[in-house]
Formats: structure tokens, C-alpha cells, sequence
């Protein structure tokens, strides 16, 4: 594997004390071999933080906070990124289910209309993410954090997080467990967080993306979930914050890869 080189800075400031989550660190996975750093401050002064790493092994920094001005560096060089995440017992049941802003039981009629049901399950997948593609824009600003997928399909137009729920809501209508995955994409242009999706395929989560903007064998995961409610990068509760700026770089060493769109690619 390639190694990557990760940076991400942020700069928010709070506005009234709040509790935050951020969602910013690569996922600990099996295997991955990685050297990091966090640095949290607020107002110049060094603030504690609570960790919470999920089953994925994504990992959430939790902080308490009086207003004043947080910033935040972190740092990663991924020199393993890890085995494929295996499929848990429970995954088929809750990756099937209804979420947020991937309202799949709203899609029945336009997969029974648009997709053969009987092909396998893998080429029902590319069937899914070739559809996404051809009905879908990318227009930075287009949507807001409120759009479901129903509102991208009506809109046709979104960026990475739309396509993603999109994509899953029609893979979990048409019986297929889907979830959102929260990345660093090396080669992204602009750069910044990614959306991608994962789909279980012959007891494997394959990850797909129909935005087609970055090699998908150069991801590094971050964070798992049903859609962007349980991903997001900043959660603010109890209180507010603003964030002023945020930066991010995400680069691998030597060349990408290709991705010609039609492999079978794990996410680690």
C-alpha cells in the first residue's frame, strides 16, 4: 500500500458552552499501521478530550467547552491502512433499514420501474451507481445539510454526501444492505471530507462511489454509518459554535492508482 500523509485544521469558535464531537481521526481498523497527532486548544490553552471509538473502530473526540476560540490540528501518516472491515451479524438488518437522509422506503416504485430485479446482486450495485451518475450534477452548494436523497433525486444535482444517500436509499430498496462511509480521499479535487458508499456484496462491504472523483484504493476511512447523521465531522451539543475555516489535506506517497470504476474494492 501506499502510505498517506493526512492534515486537517480547524477553527471554530464557540459561541456558548457546548459539548462537541468531532469525527476527524482515521478509523482504527485491524492492522493499520499509523502515526498521528491531535491538538486541541481553546483561547491558546490546551483542552482534554474524551475518546469513544465505535465498532468500526471509528473514533469520536469528545469536548467540553466554555465560548471562546478552539483550534484544532491533527495530523496522520498512514503507513498500513488495515484489513477489510468484516461483516458483522447485525449489519444486514440495520443497513437495510430507513435512515435519515436515505428514506429508502420512499424508493420502491422507481426501482421496481428502473432496475432488473433478477440480476445479481453485484451488477444490480453497478446498475445503481451508473443510474446515480448519469441522473446527478456535481454543484458544490447546490444542497444543504437538511436535503435527503429524495430531495437530491427531485434536484438532480448535489456533492459527494448527496450522491451517497442517494445511492443508498435505491441499494437498500432493492434489498441491498448500504452504508455511508466518511473519508480522506487522496486525489479528490477540491480536497476536503469524502462520501462514499459501501455495499454488501457476497458477505463483503464493496465500496462504490458515484461521483467517480477519487481513486477509491486510495481511501482511508474515518467514520461508518446508516447516512451523515451518524458521520458527521462536527457535532454540537448543547450549545453553539461557528466554524470559521477548516483545511485538509490528504495525499499519498508516489502515484494513484487507477480506478477504472468496475473492480471490486474493499474499504480498510
Amino acid at each position: 500500500m501506499t502510505p498517506r500523509d493526512i492534515s486537517v485544521s480547524l477553527d471554530i469558535e464557540v459561541q456558548s458552552a457546548t459539548e462537541l464531537e468531532m469525527q476527524i481521526a482515521v478509523a482504527r481498523v485491524p492492522g493499520i499501521r499509523v502515526d498521528e497527532s491531535l491538538a486541541v486548544a481553546l483561547d491558546g490553552e490546551p483542552v482534554e478530550y474524551e475518546e469513544l471509538v465505535d465498532p468500526v473502530g471509528g473514533r469520536i473526540h469528545r469536548l467540553k467547552l466554555r465560548p471562546g476560540r478552539l483550534e484544532v490540528a491533527y495530523r496522520a501518516e498512514v503507513e498500513h491502512a488495515g484489513s477489510p472491515v468484516p461483516v458483522a451479524p447485525h449489519d444486514r438488518s440495520v443497513y437495510l433499514r430507513p435512515s435519515r437522509y436515505a428514506e429508502s422506503d420512499r424508493f420502491f416504485a422507481l426501482v421496481g420501474s428502473q432496475f432488473d430485479t433478477a440480476r445479481p446482486i453485484a451488477d444490480l450495485v453497478d446498475d445503481v451507481v451508473a443510474f446515480v451518475a448519469s441522473r446527478l450534477r456535481y454543484v458544490p452548494g447546490v444542497s444543504d445539510v437538511n436535503d435527503s436523497a429524495i430531495d437530491t433525486l427531485l434536484d438532480g444535482a448535489g456533492v459527494c454526501r448527496d450522491y451517497a444517500h442517494l445511492t443508498i436509499a435505491i441499494l437498500r430498496a432493492l434489498g441491498i444492505p448500504a452504508r455511508l462511509a466518511a473519508v480522506y480521499a487522496p486525489g479528490l479535487s477540491p480536497m476536503d471530507f469524502h462520501a462514499v458508499v459501501e455495499a454488501l456484496v457476497d458477505d463483503e462491504w464493496i465500496v462504490v462511489d458515484a461521483t467517480r472523483l477519487a481513486p477509491r484504493q486510495s481511501l482511508v476511512r474515518i467514520a461508518t454509518g446508516r447516512d451523515a447523521a451518524d458521520t458527521a465531522f462536527l457535532d454540537s451539543h448543547g450549545g453553539s459554535i461557528l466554524l470559521n475555516s477548516y483545511g485538509i489535506l490528504a495525499t499519498a506517497r508516489g502515484e494513484l492508482p487507477v480506478d477504472d470504476g468496475r473492480a471490486r474494492v474493499r474499504l480498510a
